[in-house]
């Protein structure tokens, strides 16, 4: 991902595949959260969240039940500097985040959480996630309401306590401000490039362990940025 940003053209993506030196981070096995909103019909719910390179992010959370959309793009700084060239560089305030629209009679935001936290990425990592180094790639959970804080505020302080990581969690948990779709070729990155040495490396190990750890979330067909389903 780091390197694909310094070739900076979006046909590279096709060609060119990054250095992998590491896997996936591994799954955790963590509990449901303590505190949580309680599942009800109501109007769709969005969830944005921070957790490395947005192309995993998205590719689980399309195969997760309830979802109904998932989006990449940048939450954290401004409109004017909401674009990949930019933000990569890493002195916007943005994160590679991804826009989770959910059914919160199917999920909860809490499960959300839970799968954020156990199989989407290493929320112990600083500024970085894997090979993909800067505070773009920082682990952050942006709210939307006072619920959403409450429950990930409530959530991170558990998970702590239990130690189930081993290291402290650094999960920054912020008011979204704004969230900002990335450039088409990155929307649906995974789905359409599932070879693509990065993505085979870094992400499809992400989406197994969450079909093995999560069976009765997951979706075998996903949802796509294009059209909600």
């Amino acid at each position: 991902m780091a390197v694909t940003a310094a070739l900076g053209l979006a046909g590279a993506l096709a060609t060119s595949a990054p250095r992998a030196t590491r896997g996936a981070e591994p799954a955790v096995p963590i509990p449901p959260p303590a505190v949580d909103n309680p599942k009800a019909a109501g109007p769709t719910q969005v969830a944005v969240l921070a957790g490395g390179c947005f192309w995993g992010v998205q590719g689980v959370y399309q195969h997760v039940r309830g979802v109904q959309q998932a989006l990449s793009g940048y939450a954290g700084g401004t409109r004017e500097t909401a674009d990949y060239e930019t933000v990569s560089r890493g002195g916007t305030r943005h994160a590679e985040s991804v826009e989770v629209r959910f059914d919160p009679e199917q999920i909860s935001y809490g499960e959300i959480l839970q799968i954020y936290f156990s199989v989407v990425h290493d929320p112990t990592q600083r500024d970085r996630q894997g090979p993909d180094v800067g505070p773009q790639y920082r682990s952050n959970i942006f709210y939307a309401d006072a619920s959403q804080k409450r429950v990930a505020e409530a959530y991170v302080a558990q998970l702590q306590s239990a130690r189930v990581f081993g290291r402290p969690i650094v999960t920054r948990v912020d008011r979204l401000e704004a969230f900002y779709p990335a450039e088409a070729y990155h929307q649906d990155f995974m789905i359409r490039n599932p070879s693509y040495p990065y993505i085979v490396v870094h992400d499809l190990p992400k989406l197994d362990n969450f079909k093995k750890m999560f069976p009765g979330r997951y979706r075998e067909r996903p949802v796509t940025a294009e059209k909600s389903r």
